[in-house]
């Protein structure tokens, strides 16, 4: 019996011992997650040992804050966009950070260091198009609509954020306005009564992978799309230029779910994620903006010419308000289903 009690307790403290060194860490998947995989979490288990499982989700907030509500959080580290990480960190569902060694505000992008979230890089939503299927090339959103000169079908996201302001943007907003002008009642209606002009036309994505996989198999000719998934494609050998006139771009961020009980862990990991090499490495292999200054200044500029953050690119594009789709984004979110769905 005392060999059985000792086994047990063998067992249970091995057990306990095994889930310390566990980090769940859950972003977008895909190219993304994958290219995590190798700047992030692999240079992590290496230093520190252990285990990290690497979850994917679609942004889903409702799930962190089931969790946090529940008192039954299973993820450590999640990955948000600005929006999501000022809503989370307002309503209770993120931890605080401490200072972070190695961490220095001064040595990011601005407000990649806030007081839930650590930047990880810069994304960007731009126009991309098949030159085979069309008789000359599109220069802005408008052109999307123009089904006269651009034929075929095409593919937007399948949500407000973002294709409102596409939306305005192809009806002639200057791209400075076109918050102000989403913030009036008629603003809105002028977004949605452009899309009804195509409405028939679009197919509507919802994973990354979607629009440049319907553009190769020809079911669209131009797309909205993920900037890097765009890179990625020519990389391997697909001429699918982009246009950056009109792109949107906007900072996915690491942030603790509240309640989590690798807490140290996961300071840990932002920490490395952060630091300026795994910073370069994964910018190269995804084609996004590195939060880390330092990071992009050691990337070649032939290469940065493909990320959001050149100038050029970000001369042309227009930030996504992240504190107007806090304010909005639930009704509009749900006037854009019902109308999608009719």
């Amino acid at each position: 019996m005392f060999k059985l009690l000792i086994g047990g307790l063998l067992l249970s403290l091995l057990g306990t011992s095994l889930q310390a060194e566990e980090l769940t860490v859950v972003s977008v998947g895909g190219l993304n997650q994958q290219a995590q995989q190798r700047a992030f979490y692999e240079p992590f288990t290496q230093r520190y040992g252990g285990t990290l499982r690497a979850g994917e989700y679609n942004g889903e907030m409702g799930k962190i804050k089931a969790m946090v509500d529940t008192a039954s959080v299973t993820w450590d580290v999640v990955e948000v966009d600005h929006a999501q990480l000022l809503r989370g960190c307002e309503d209770g569902l993120f931890e605080l950070l401490p200072a972070i060694p190695g961490i220095d505000a001064k040595d990011f992008v601005d407000g990649a260091v806030s007081p839930c979230g650590v930047g990880i890089f810069i994304w960007s939503t731009a126009l991309v198009y098949d030159p085979k299927r069309l008789p000359r090339a599109p220069g802005h959103w408008a052109d999307l609509w123009n089904l006269k000169d651009f034929p075929g079908k095409r593919a937007l996201r399948k949500g407000a954020k973002l294709t409102l302001e596409i939306a305005l943007m192809a009806d002639g907003v200057p791209r400075e306005q076109v918050y102000a002008r989403l913030r009036e009642p008629a603003g809105v209606d002028q977004a949605f009564a452009k899309l009804d002009q195509i409405k028939p036309y679009i197919q509507w994505w919802e994973a990354g992978a979607q629009p440049l996989q319907w553009l190769a198999s020809g079911d669209v000719s131009m797309t909205s799309t993920y900037t890097a998934r765009a890179v990625n494609a020519q990389v391997q050998g697909h001429d699918f230029p982009l246009v950056w006139n009109g792109s949107l771009y906007d900072m996915d961020s690491w942030a603790i779910v509240k309640g989590s009980r690798q807490r140290e862990r996961a300071l840990k990991f932002i920490a490395l994620a952060s630091e300026i090499q795994p910073q370069k490495q994964f910018a190269q292999l995804m084609h996004n903006g590195p939060a880390r200054l330092q990071s992009l200044a050691l990337i070649p500029l032939a290469v940065q010419e493909r990320f959001p953050t050149a100038s050029a690119n970000m001369s042309q594009a227009l930030k996504v308000d992240s504190d107007f789709w806090l304010d909005h984004g639930d009704e509009l979110e749900e006037r854009f289903n019902a109308w999608a769905a009719r």
